[in-house]
């Protein structure tokens, strides 16, 4: 009932009025240049293993993310927003990162908060580090090391970051330029947001999706993820686009699970992102292909495909409403996804046929404000309902590195607003 409910008061939404270009940045402002959209902790009913620790306690720990604007001086941004109590931050550092958790001679800078070293972030709120003067360059490794001197427990994480971090044993790591981790793990911690003082004429894209997205499939610690290969072209282009990538493994339009629900989590992961005047959209095989599968509970309903572009048309609406363009990315081919393994039902022809009749939407439409047809791209000539041997993670699904890199490169800059 309450999916029928929220599905009608979708139908009640605004006319698209056409975007107003968001404003560039310009000299001394600040804009992001990498980000990771935080989740809460699933229940225990979820199949998935979480595969980190419950909890921190005076320990460190360090994580790595490759940023893609430059800039003279940087932020960095922690997320309590899960968090039934107050998060405390005994210490934070940032510093270039080099390889296996090590951070660079010379490199290290001491983050405050306020003027002070220490932090504690209410539950539900984000926080922003004061300004550290560290030259970086544009798609360099940024190592952040927290220590957490207090029981800690991770309610705020990012799951699939395609990245390792580094869990120290007891102590305040953070300005070691090693040290020898007692675990690590392949998801982020509180770790947001980082931002540059932005130069004159910055803007931001933001990539909105789920696991495609995220990166499932990709190879560890590699950057491999699709809009990792796209912050590539746009630098080798001359472009000053920072890239935003806001993909949660498992997202969907219309039902949380594995994250908040598109609808819910847009003002947050696109909107409030200064100077972002784009943003692509490529979500919603998973309501299509979660129903009738353990992912979800027993008698959930599954959303028709005019349930799906509803929630697409409620999106438009709000991104134009905010001065923002919105671009359509098609969803990639997937039958015979997790064929042999406990999720297999996740494809049947009824929800081929939803994929096909949303993607026919999002291309003939005329909603959005240009089209990414990564369907196209990835799709087996010879068998369109597969996606390519070559480009096929394994699991049918997602992509690999050669498949990211085909989307990546199929990309027409001009959309994102860059003349190459």
């Amino acid at each position: 009932m309450l999916f029928v409910l929220t599905v009608t008061l979708f139908g009640l939404s605004a006319v698209s009025q056409p975007p107003v270009q968001a404003q560039p940045a310009g000299d001394g402002e600040w804009i992001g240049t990498w980000s990771a959209s935080p989740q809460p902790v699933w229940e225990p009913d979820f199949f998935a293993p979480v595969n980190m620790p419950r909890a921190l306690r005076n320990q460190t720990i360090r994580q790595v993310a490759q940023i893609s604007l430059g800039g003279e001086r940087v932020r960095v941004e922690l997320s309590n927003e899960y968090g039934d109590r107050p998060l405390v931050i005994g210490a934070a550092h940032v510093a270039l990162a080099d390889e296996n958790g090590a951070i660079k001679p010379g490199s290290d800078h001491a983050l405050t908060f306020g003027g002070n070293p220490s932090v504690t972030v209410p539950p539900g709120a984000p926080i922003l580090s004061d300004p550290v003067d560290m030259p970086l360059e544009p798609l360099a490794d940024v190592a952040v090391s927290l220590f957490l001197p207090e029981i800690t427990p991770t309610t705020t994480w990012h799951n699939d970051a395609r990245q390792t971090a580094y869990i120290s044993g007891e102590g305040d790591h953070t300005q070691a330029a090693t040290f020898e981790p007692v675990q690590t793990i392949q998801s982020r911690i509180f770790l947001s947001g980082i931002m540059v003082d932005a130069a004159d004429g910055a803007r931001a894209v933001v990539f909105f999706g789920d696991s495609i997205t995220d990166g499932d499939g990709s190879s560890l610690d590699a950057n491999h993820r699709w809009p990792d290969f796209l912050a590539e072209r746009l630098h080798q282009a001359g472009a000053r686009v920072a890239v935003l990538n806001e993909g949660i493994s498992g997202a969907r339009v219309l039902r949380d699970r594995m994250g908040d629900n598109a609808l819910a989590r847009f003002d947050r992961d696109v909107l409030s992102h200064p100077h972002a005047d784009t943003v692509v959209l490529m979500m919603g095989i998973n309501d299509i292909g979660w129903p009738g599968t353990l992912l979800v509970p027993e008698g959930e309903p599954a959303p028709s495909a005019e349930d799906v572009i509803t929630g697409y048309k409620q999106l438009i609406d709000r991104a134009h409403a905010n001065g923002m363009r919105i671009i359509g990315a098609t969803l990639t081919p997937f039958a015979d996804t997790f064929e042999g393994t406990p999720l297999y039902g996740y494809y049947d022809e009824t929800k081929e046929a939803k994929r096909q009749a949303i993607n026919d939407w999002i291309r003939t439409s005329g909603a959005f404000d240009g089209v990414i047809d990564f369907d196209a791209v990835t799709r087996d000539p010879a068998s369109p309902k597969h996606i390519q041997a070559a480009y096929d993670k394994g699991d049918h699904l997602h992509p690999n590195d050669a498949g990211y890199k085909a989307m990546a490169d199929s990309v027409d800059l001009k959309l994102l607003g860059v003349n190459p």
